[in-house]
């Protein structure tokens, strides 16, 4: 009997399965800066967040370490880390290199793509069109495109599509909110689909490069209009 082993009842968790607390706070800050919570300019306090999150500053640090690495925060001399301003120019440079690289995974993308990944996007398209909140519509928009993209089966192209919407996405959603950025999208959305649809990878290529282009001419001209606006309120 005393040498019998006896095993300890518990429920286990796999632990090498979850995410560090660097991913949790690096994940929770990308999408505060992308929503616009918070604001280009404002200064990410090491201290500051490490008390939010009840943790030591060492995984805070990696966290905005990661963000600087995405473009998101830069690291200033006696302020620390803060949320990037982007250019006009640099704005459109992030759209132009998307409509080289997005239409070309969407090409690879259309030879594989099943009935059951059409009917996932189709889902998104729908979801995107009908969603009441303005709050979700970045985040659906973004799905949507994935989801036309991920039968490509290219990681590589998906993570680097992914790092260049980050550094923009908080300007892309303020687009769709407040100005006609949202009906636009739905229209152009629904061609692209339907061209996918359809098998017609030429078609779906050039709507979809169109799109993106579309986009970044009409932020372009909502930035210059509202920084304007400041500049002379200041």
């Amino acid at each position: 009997m005393g040498g019998r082993r006896q095993l300890v009842k518990v429920k286990a968790t796999d632990i090498a399965q979850m995410p560090s607390p660097a991913d949790v706070i690096f994940d929770a800050l990308r999408e505060a800066i992308a929503k616009g919570d918070i604001s280009e300019g404002q200064v990410l306090r090491q201290d500051h967040i490490a008390r939010m999150f009840n943790i030591s500053r060492i995984p805070v640090r990696e966290a905005l370490t990661r963000l600087e690495e995405q473009g998101l925060v830069s690291t200033q001399r006696y302020r620390g880390a803060v949320v990037t301003t982007l250019s006009i120019a640099e704005i459109r440079e992030v759209f132009e290199f998307r409509a080289l690289l997005e239409p070309e995974i969407l090409r690879y993308s259309i030879e594989r793509m099943s009935p059951e990944a059409l009917e996932h996007a189709k889902e998104f398209a729908h979801a995107f069109a009908t969603e009441p909140e303005s709050s979700r519509w970045g985040d659906l928009n973004r799905r949507f495109h994935y989801s036309l993209y991920e039968p490509a089966g290219r990681p590589y192209y998906l993570q680097t599509i992914s790092t260049a919407l980050d550094r923009v996405d908080r300007y892309l959603r303020a687009q769709l909110v407040l100005t006609d950025g949202m009906a636009r999208a739905r229209r152009e959305h629904q061609g692209i689909l339907d061209a996918c649809i359809a098998g017609d990878s030429e078609m779906a290529v050039r709507l979809t490069r169109e799109h993106i282009l579309g986009a970044a001419d009409s932020l372009v001209a909502f930035l210059i209009r509202t920084r304007a606006q400041e500049n002379s309120e200041r």
